[in-house]
């Protein structure tokens, strides 16, 4: 009976399945085998086949690979598990990666996922083990793209709060048990070998010797084919396509030592290394569990924002009556009804009632808001007070959480620059330790053969590229999650290295260094309007805008005590920087800055006074002036003491703003700010950014509105208030979650901090490796030195990593998300 090339079981009779490769026809026992043959040869990965050796064919997929993921294909589950696009009908997923070890393992997700027509983007995170998925449903449905990546021998899971952690402690577990077997191997074999050791100089007979040796061999056979069974699986599926990972050297090494083990073992005589190798791999997984944890951290901040949202909501019908629904059936425009206690279960608006919200799992402060009719609630917040019922405006991935955690999921499977140049240092580095090792073999054999193979081994395992390839992605993975649990979100790659770099930072003014929360403090209507319609005409323009100086036009006309009359602007245009302009009742208006008017209006305008430290907004039509509107903004109370702490770490503040010279210098001498810019348009904020650069200048900006997002673009690194626009949370790298400026000063020394970390993981490691070779090729180092030397590197990186995770939190700080998850159980 003939058997599978694929997977090289018999092959049933009555079954003719064929697949051409290598440019002749394939026996395949199975549908599934047929499946994964076809998915190699499409992949150009042929060379799988060409490496594999007889008896090393791996376990067929299962068949139905996508019949098990078309769950995921049903509307109310798609919106669970993605988001769309912005207007576009692509749609984002994040996915959890079960088996991914090392670099190459993302290249062959990436590079299978990108040839599917329909995939625009498949980005893997090494350091977190999710894949961010962009895909049209039109062309190719998740379910297939799911059992793609399952065919490579890989668990994927859309990421929901519950699988996330179902998933975590099962990767925790099973990675416990092997460390478990690995440790009680090690002891029994070390115990073992010690009694050899001090036996031997005395006189040991060679039955007990041999006694020891077989019974080390069956302690150290579960340590190798049970524990150590992840290195080669990985080095298996990189050979097969023709790479070479860190785990391919290890493999070599364990695989190594214990085939020569067990040949001295059964020929009587020669040294085994049976203490070496479970050593070697007690440590490697210490030190793979220790990565684990951090990248587990790194995600924990996002990942509770996404559990805080109810699973189910009351739906309110269009007769008054509430109906129990999961929270994937809401749906833009209904309302729902909110008791106190309860979690709001989208983004919406207040229909009626008030109450108070508390929203820590942003800031970190566990003070009640007052909301009343007409303001926003985020989903997830809790409610404090009344029952309230809620207009819903965005659902499932649109929310603002979900749009929080999928930038900082983003930024995780984005690599940075430096993680890209270590990966390709590290793949040399592997390739070049194998050499190096063939080398010593070879010049030992003829120097003392009996030598040889102990101080090759020696060589690949005290080489062992594992610290040099944890130095740089452990120190970003824990840097970045903690300055999420700070409340600074980074969302692009390399960010953190930039702000680590920053020798300069704009500031806007209004949203940033004050509250962002404008007050109407007089109004000067002009002989052809009253008060109460020039409040009417601005509130119906500043409805279309998204700009803190909206909401001080519609709390004005709602506290006015004169009647207003109802109207409605339309083809309302906004003028970042300026104004707006849009017709009400046939009639063209404009709003804005002096300038924005002065050349649009038939008649005078009153002269600018740049020496009030207020505002002025004016309203017209094209005959002329209709009102002049005296607004203030308070500065944030840490504003000033942000800006200090940011000169004293070295830092050049300056403020950039288009508001007046008057209002800009007021503020700049109340913060002590010695550079400042006013009337600027978002061009000439980008310009200045430009000369600053071409000054060498590494340059942040922190803003928050429509008309910071080019500036925020154009900085070296940016940061974009939560509160702000959408448009500026998409053009900034990092977002700065609440209503305090206070966490920018620590996220520039934690970024420093990360910096430091790094150059001290890099430099620990090539000292290591320098050090240690030469050692090993003379034949000083024994293997079992080396195992330890080895794993000994790998766990300071680890550890000297992690303690970003613990520096600078004061005792009793909040951090966001947790504070609110404490709410919620209290």
């Amino acid at each position: 009976m003939s058997s599978c090339f694929h997977c090289d079981e018999p092959i049933p009779r009555g079954v003719d399945l064929r697949v051409e490769i290598d440019g002749a026809p394939r026996r395949m026992c199975c549908a599934g085998c047929k499946v994964a043959a076809e998915l190699i040869r499409d992949l150009g990965l042929e060379n799988y086949y060409r490496f594999r050796e007889a008896g090393g064919a791996p376990t067929p997929p299962e068949p139905g690979d996508a019949g098990r993921f078309e769950v995921y294909d049903r509307p109310q589950m798609l919106a669970c598990v993605s988001q769309t696009c912005g207007g576009s009908p692509l749609r984002e997923s994040d996915i959890l990666l079960e088996g991914i070890r090392c670099a190459a393992c993302t290249w062959l997700i990436e590079s299978s996922l990108s040839r599917v027509e329909g995939v625009e983007e498949a980005q893997v995170a090494l350091a977190t083990g999710r894949m961010r998925l962009v895909w049209d449903p039109a062309k190719v449905r998740l379910s297939e793209l799911l059992a793609r990546v399952a065919a490579l021998g890989y668990r994927p899971l859309p990421v929901q709060g519950n699988v996330v952690l179902e998933a975590q402690a099962r990767e925790r577990r099973n990675h416990l048990k092997r460390v478990f077997v690995a440790a009680i191997g090690m002891m029994q074999v070390m115990t073992f070998a010690a009694a050899v050791y001090l036996g031997l100089p005395r006189g040991m007979e060679e039955v007990y010797h041999q006694f020891f040796r077989y019974v080390s061999m069956l302690v150290a056979t579960p340590v190798v084919l049970y524990a150590a069974a992840p290195f080669f699986q990985r080095s298996w599926y990189d050979l097969r396509r023709g790479a070479i990972s860190m785990d391919v050297p290890v493999s070599i090494a364990i695989g190594l030592g214990y085939l020569a083990s067990l040949w001295y073992t059964f020929l009587g005589e020669g040294e085994v290394y049976y203490d070496s190798i479970t050593m070697f791999t007690f440590f490697l997984l210490v030190g793979r569990y220790l990565e684990m944890l951090a990248r587990h951290r790194t995600g924990d901040a996002a990942d509770a924002l996404a559990r805080l949202s109810p699973q189910t909501a009351r739906r309110l019908s269009a007769d008054g009556v509430l109906e129990e629904v999961g929270v994937a059936e809401l749906s833009v425009g209904e309302r729902v009804r909110v008791l106190p206690g309860e979690a709001f279960p989208a983004d919406g608006v207040l229909f009626s009632g008030q109450t108070r919200v508390d929203e820590s799992l942003l800031t970190g402060e566990s003070r009640p808001l007052s909301r009343r009719s007409g303001q926003r609630v985020i989903g997830g917040s809790l409610n404090l007070g009344s029952s309230v019922d809620v207009d819903i405006q965005r659902t499932g991935g649109d929310t603002l959480l979900s749009g929080i955690a999928r930038m900082l999921h983003r930024a995780q499977a984005e690599r940075p620059p430096m993680v890209l140049a270590a990966d390709r240092v590290a793949r040399w580095f592997v390739g070049g330790i194998i050499v190096i090792a063939a080398t010593v073999f070879a010049i030992w054999w003829q120097i003392d053969p009996s030598r040889a193979f102990a101080i090759t081994l020696a060589v690949l395992v005290v080489t062992c590229p594992c610290a040099l390839s944890l130095a740089m992605p452990t120190a970003l993975t824990v840097g970045t999650g903690a300055m999420a649990r700070r409340g600074l979100l980074v969302t692009r790659a390399g960010s953190l290295e930039r702000l680590a770099r920053a020798d300069t930072i704009l500031f806007d003014k209004t949203g940033t260094l004050t509250r962002g929360r404008i007050r109407l403090a007089g109004v000067e209507p002009s002989p052809r309007c009253d008060e109460a319609r020039a409040l009417a005409l601005a509130g119906a323009l500043e409805a279309h805008s998204e700009h803190p100086l909206a909401a001080a036009f519609e709390e004005a006309g709602e506290m006015s005590r004169q009647p207003r009359p109802a109207l409605s602007a339309e083809a309302v245009s906004t003028h970042p920087g300026l104004g707006l302009s849009g017709r009400i009742d046939g009639v063209d208006y404009r709003i804005g800055r002096r300038d924005f008017l002065v050349d649009w209006v038939r008649g005078p305008l009153p002269a600018a006074d740049d020496d009030d430290a207020g505002s002025q907004v004016l309203l017209a039509d094209r005959d002329g002036l209709l009102a002049s509107f005296r607004v203030s903004d308070d500065l944030r109370p840490e504003a000033a003491a942000t800006v200090q702490a940011l000169a004293g770490a070295g830092l050049r503040p300056e403020l950039v703003s288009g508001d007046h010279a008057g209002a800009v210098a007021a503020v700049a001498g109340r913060l002590g700010l010695e550079h400042w810019q006013a009337g600027l348009l978002p061009e000439d904020k980008l310009a200045r950014v430009r000369a600053l650069q071409a000054e060498g200048r590494c340059v942040a900006m922190v803003g928050d509105g429509i008309n910071d997002a080019p500036v925020l673009a154009g900085a070296d690194v940016s940061v974009a208030l939560a509160r702000g626009t959408p448009l500026a949370q998409h053009s900034a790298s990092i977002v700065l979650l609440g209503e305090s400026l206070g966490p920018l000063a620590e996220g520039v020394r934690l970024s420093r901090r990360t910096l430091t970390i790094i150059r001290q993981n890099m430099a620990l490691s090539v000292a290591y490796n320098l050090s240690a070779l030469p050692l090993a090729a003379m034949g000083v180092i024994p293997p079992w030195l080396a195992a330890i030397g080895m794993s000994a590197s790998s766990l300071v990186v680890v550890l000297n990593a992690l303690r970003l995770g613990r520096e600078g939190r004061e005792p009793g700080q909040a951090e966001p998300a947790v504070a609110s998850v404490r709410a919620a159980r209290a």
